[in-house]
């Protein structure tokens, strides 16, 4: 799943070697990935209005049901605390 979400996020950011993904398992079917990525590209990444993150947490979620597992999509600045 890391690689769909690094794939995705990487069309959209301009700094692509900047883009940071990390995926953190909570149990046994659930995990958070966190995508962490320059200030410039929060917004491409985002969207207007969300729409691109949405998009990518809808493809996220329907992927993960396929698996029986549940994914939580984060997306953060790069060097922001937690």
């Amino acid at each position: 799943m890391v690689k769909i979400v690094e794939f995705i996020v990487k069309e959209f950011a301009e700094k692509k070697d900047e883009v940071e993904i990390i995926e953190t398992p909570i149990s046994d079917v659930e995990t958070t990935i966190t995508v962490r990525l320059a200030d410039s590209d929060m917004g491409k990444v985002i969207g207007k209005q969300g729409k691109l993150a949405k998009a990518l947490r809808t493809i996220v979620k329907s992927l993960a049901q396929k698996e029986g597992k549940k994914y939580t999509i984060e997306i953060r600045e790069k060097g922001a605390n937690a």
